[in-house]
């Protein structure tokens, strides 16, 4: 799998986008990022190895405890694909409208014409 695909897996999971979203406001103990889930220590490290694999996120040791880190250049590719396909559909959708409008138009003189 290509990198962009492993980040989209990664961030397919719910509980990996919610350690992520809390991960972007900062570092966090592997333990920290446990409380909010309902989830045994074992299953959270391996969500953690997850985005670690795809390299969302960077787990470093500081004394006993390991605290993750956010990788924003990883989530900027993420937005950076986005992106280009978003101004893909905003000129799709603006060339629509301007063949709608062009149909309405022809609808409108076509009526004239007929004299309805």
């Amino acid at each position: 799998m290509d990198r962009l695909g492993t980040t989209f897996a990664a961030l397919s999971d719910p509980t990996r986008r919610a350690m992520v979203e809390r991960l972007s406001r900062g570092p966090a103990s592997v333990h920290g990022l446990t409380e909010p889930f309902a989830l045994s220590q074992q299953m959270i490290s391996k969500h953690i190895a997850y985005l670690v694999r795809a390299r969302l996120v960077t787990k470093t040791k500081r004394g006993r405890e390991s605290i993750c880190t956010l990788r924003p250049e990883a989530i900027k590719t993420v937005s950076d694909w986005a992106i280009s396909y978003r101004q893909f559909w905003e000129e799709s959708f603006d060339k629509l409208g301007e063949v709608l409008k062009r149909m309405k138009e022809e609808e409108v003189r076509d009526d004239k014409q007929r004299g309805e």
